[in-house]
């Protein structure tokens, strides 16, 4: 890669490492709690693999009800299919929905959710077009904004992975421990700023693959199936797998049975670890050093 971020790393070249029970591979699920602003603040930037009337000039109120229903339905069945299979969780919290939706803060808080910082709204990404004091302003108020309501947070989720060459050094300087945006591996590693690159979800996020690249939700509890059977069958360790999860998306009655499918799958796989994000960074820092 043309940048500083980080060294190339062939995985061959790297030490083997095992997860706590010496575990291979380790997975994660990612909770969203998101906010999408009708009307976001002039000169902010949204998502361009978003389009439509939705996303226009003249706020489409109704349609927008569909991303408003994971907040009001969606997670409340999602909560209890997790509490059911007694799977943990990490949230990517945006500010602007924490400050919306304190039932779900607390929801998600008093069962040990871990909070994911993920920027200030849904409809705010960021873009080289900020300047670097301004991206380090807006991580740095969304750090303090977000402790006074949930605190916890010791990573950071770009929004839409919204990142700029600086991202990575900021996020450390602003003190979080890890990073959700890289998605060149299947292994953690450390930037050269110090920052730790937890692995996201990524093919295996719902809205990824679901809705923007049109796979049958049929399809998806194999595909997340034949991911973790492939890295269970291969020798080498300190693989991650991470689940994201849309309440608006698998919390639909027609979908979260195929949600349903792949976390007890999880539940039943003996030879998985699963934590918090944030555990597993604490974990793979530790082991890396």
């Amino acid at each position: 890669m043309d940048h500083a971020i980080h060294p190339f790393s062939a995985q061959p070249t790297r030490p083997d490492f095992r997860w706590p029970g010496g575990k291979r591979v380790a997975v994660y699920l990612l909770m969203h709690l998101e906010h999408t602003e009708i009307q976001p603040p002039g000169g902010t930037h949204r998502d361009p693999r978003f389009r439509g009337a939705f996303f226009s000039g003249n706020p489409d109120w109704t349609t927008y009800t569909q991303r408003d229903y994971g907040n009001r339905i969606g997670a409340w069945r999602i909560l209890a299919l997790l509490d059911a299979l007694q799977l943990p969780a990490s949230v990517a919290v945006n500010l602007l929905a924490a400050q919306r939706h304190p039932e779900l803060v607390a929801a998600y808080r008093d069962r040990g959710y871990e909070p994911v910082a993920h920027g200030i709204s849904a409809s705010r990404m960021t873009t080289s077009r900020m300047s670097e004091v301004e991206e380090a302003a807006q991580i740095g108020f969304v750090r303090d904004e977000l402790t006074k309501l949930w605190p916890g947070a010791t990573g950071w989720l770009g929004q839409d992975h919204g990142a700029t060459a600086a991202t990575t050094r900021l996020v450390a300087e602003a003190g979080f421990d890890y990073g959700l945006d890289w998605a060149n591996d299947e292994e953690p590693y450390l930037h050269a700023s110090g920052l730790l690159a937890l692995p996201p979800p990524g093919e295996w996020d719902d809205v990824q693959t679901l809705w923007l690249r049109r796979v049958p939700v049929t399809r998806w509890p194999e595909l997340v199936a034949e991911a973790m059977d492939r890295l269970l069958a291969e020798p080498r360790g300190g693989r991650v797998l991470g689940i994201g999860i849309h309440p608006w998306m698998l919390g639909a009655p027609h979908r979260v049975r195929y949600l349903r499918e792949v976390l007890a799958d999880l539940s039943r796989r003996t030879e998985l670890h699963i934590a918090t994000a944030g555990a597993l960074a604490a974990q793979a820092r530790a082991a890396l050093k």
